[in-house]
């Protein structure tokens, strides 16, 4: 067994929530603050990589793009 460093990408969701998601892997997780769901996300890849060990590939490259998306309208009272 060794160690690996994945990348977590971690959403504010609103009223303390926040969602992480670790790319590599597909694993997502939640929690009440940031350093919450990365915990949680921490715990679901160790428990899934027990399961199905991974396999090692290259180093990911991560890009941002930009779309033209509709913004969701605000619901009224």
């Amino acid at each position: 067994m060794g160690k690996r460093t994945f990348t977590a990408v971690i959403h504010e969701e609103g009223q303390g929530q926040y969602s992480a998601i670790c790319p590599e892997v597909g694993t997502k997780s939640q929690g009440h603050s940031e350093e919450d769901a990365l915990g949680n996300l921490r715990d679901a890849t160790e428990m899934y990589l027990n399961v199905f060990p991974y396999k090692k590939q290259g180093k990911p490259v991560f890009k941002t793009f930009e779309a033209e998306v509709k913004e969701a309208e605000e619901e009224e009272g």
